[in-house]
């Protein structure tokens, strides 16, 4: 079994390998763990420097703090393979200014997921989603 210290230190290293690998780091990428029964769930999450609002990047779900950050980092390597890009054109409730977000998912119910993730629905209004042609 690991030590509580490292166990602390290789959840640090694994975050900063996310970090890494998307490029984000600091305040625009937050990692949020919660308990659901008796698993634990990681929502990584991003910030838009841009227009200040944030948006799911992914979910995992596992048994402890270095199972899901390491299916997370698992997740990142890999998730331009196997997911499709999105492109959402939104506006927030009280914005007079159209905002354009991309999104990485199976269909486009999980982007609008992604984009209304921790908010109510009726505080952006989506204009359009488009899925992107492959590159």
């Amino acid at each position: 079994m690991e030590s509580t210290a490292d166990v602390h230190v290789e959840s640090a290293r694994i975050q900063k390998q996310i970090e890494n690998h998307l490029g984000i780091s600091g305040s625009s990428l937050l990692f949020e763990f919660r308990q659901l029964d008796n698993k634990l769930r990681l929502d990584l999450i991003t910030v838009n420097p841009r227009h200040q609002q944030s948006f799911l990047l992914h979910s995992e779900v596992g048994y402890d703090k270095l199972e899901v950050l390491r299916k997370m980092l698992t997740y990142v390597q890999n998730y331009r393979d196997m997911e499709s890009s999105y492109t959402v054109q939104w506006m927030a409730r009280d914005d007079k200014e159209l905002n354009t977000s991309y999104f990485r998912s199976r269909n486009m119910y999980e982007a609008l997921d992604k984009l209304y993730y921790g908010r109510d629905m009726n505080t952006i209004t989506v204009f359009s989603v488009v899925l992107n042609p492959v590159s």
